[in-house]
């Protein structure tokens, strides 16, 4: 056992991954027993026996891995720098302007040109496509334009096709992953499906994540730099991401993208549903295998728009990405909080066309509210109700395999994705309150009032 130890302190970590790169270097001195580099101390232990390890050695590792041996330097909360906030403010009129441009666009509508069978292959990849480049972009396209923006800005000396590479993996294991996936979806059934609390919390987390990677990409908050959701060093080590050797990110990449299988989307929800339905693990796997492909080119498109830039324009585009990610990041934070029955009533209501509340109808002791769901949301979504009486809920469903399509219910306990035509749900409201629903994804929203008898 190491008899000697010394500290040496190290600049320019980040992350977990970064102990593992140094480690590495250091090992490779033959005086070196052991060592430990710690992340959040900014330092490396290096143990010994008998002979120091050499400082210039050392000086000499670190820097191959890529850091530097010094004592970090405190990171301000705020940016000093006034050009860092000129550029914030015209990302910002961009994105405003790109807003107002595209918000009448009903990019989900794109599934009201197919019918007919569901099952049939050419409409799931038009599915995918159109998930690619709508709703589902808020949690995956979101992630991805984050990740790749955040990447490019590390590595400004990468080429455009060096820094695309790993979306072209990410979407590589993203489709074998879901048609893995949906294979084994097609064999044991709705196993694998969470309650709506808990799609909730992953939503909310994911929001999170993109809330950081948002706010670091803007560059006004050098602090969160030193804030990092990581991997643990062990299973780091296990994926083979402590590797320097491009394949081993290539295979984290690869892997990122077969985990988005698991991420709250009601287009993805709505594949699911076929994949577990067809009761075939060879018709699960080629369903979900090729909603994925279809969303490959929307993917892929915002992944290579981050990695294509670079200068000056790079500054000014990484803020614009960032906003587009906080922006991302605020609405699956609001609807991840409506799933989990933090937010009914707030936030973003239906985009369809709302009208005032609705009474329903009573027919034979039972009350009738009639709904339809398509791809801009539920209309009505706001209907009145009697404590006690049974409600029949009849939902006709235009448009079932958009986001609208997957219905949740905390307080109904109702999860359930729609099929063509009329959908038909019953329950009996016991007291006076609100009782809300929503798509999969918290999104479009309604809710019930119920009133005492």
């Amino acid at each position: 056992m190491e008899k000697h130890v010394f500290v040496v302190p190290i600049r320019g970590m980040h992350c977990r991954s970064c102990e593992l790169l140094i480690e590495q270097e250091l090992k490779k001195i033959p005086e070196v027993g052991h060592c430990k580099v710690s992340f959040h101390k900014q330092q490396a232990t290096i143990y010994y026996n008998s002979q120091k390890p050499n400082q210039s050695e050392v000086e000499q590792a670190v820097r191959q891995a890529g850091y530097s041996v010094g004592l970090p330097q405190q990171k301000t909360w705020f940016s000093r720098r006034t050009s860092d906030y000129k550029d914030l403010g015209i990302a910002a009129l961009f994105l405003l302007g790109a807003y107002l441009l595209f918000k009448d666009v009903d990019i989900g509508n794109l599934t009201n040109l197919v019918s007919g069978d569901a099952a049939s292959l050419p409409i799931v990849f038009l599915v995918g496509i159109t998930a690619g480049l709508s709703t589902c972009m808020a949690l995956v396209g979101g992630l991805v334009l984050g990740i790749s923006a955040r990447h490019a800005a590390q590595h400004p000396e990468a080429s455009a096709r060096q820094k695309f590479r790993p979306h072209l993996f990410f979407n590589l294991g993203r489709v074998t992953g879901y048609a893995v996936l949906g294979g084994v979806l097609g064999s044991i059934g709705s196993v694998l499906q969470l309650s709506s609390t808990a799609l909730g919390w992953m939503t909310i987390g994911v929001g999170m994540v993109m809330l950081l990677m948002g706010g670091k990409l803007i560059g006004i908050f050098p602090r969160l730099e030193e804030v990092n959701f990581t991997l643990p060093s062990s299973i780091a080590r296990l994926l083979g991401l402590q590797n320097r050797e491009k394949e081993y990110s290539h295979r984290g990449a690869a892997t990122l993208g077969a985990l988005t299988f698991f991420l709250p989307c009601g287009f993805t929800q709505s594949m699911q549903l076929l994949a577990i339905s067809s009761g075939s693990i060879s018709q699960g796997a080629l369903i979900m295998g090729t909603f994925a492909l279809g969303t490959a080119p929307g993917l892929l498109g915002v992944g290579g728009l981050a990695s294509a830039v670079k200068g000056v324009f790079a500054q000014r585009f990484f803020k614009f990405a960032g906003l587009v990610v906080i922006s991302f990041a605020v609405f699956n934070i609001s609807n991840g909080s409506t799933l989990a029955g933090f937010n009914a009533g707030g936030g973003l209501a239906s985009s369809a066309e709302a009208a005032d509340e609705v009474d329903a109808e009573v027919t034979d002791g039972v009350q009738i509210v009639r709904m339809t769901e398509s791809g801009r949301g539920y209309s009505p979504n706001s209907f009145t109700v009697k404590a006690g009486t049974p409600v029949k809920w009849i939902i006709d469903a235009k448009d079932p395999y958009s986001c609208a399509g997957s219905i949740v219910s905390s307080t109904l306990g109702i999860r359930t994705n729609l099929k063509p035509g009329e959908n038909t749900i019953q329950f009996t409201p016991t007291s006076s309150g609100a009782i809300a629903f929503s798509c999969a994804m918290g999104m479009f929203r309604g809710q019930f009032n119920v009133v005492d008898a």
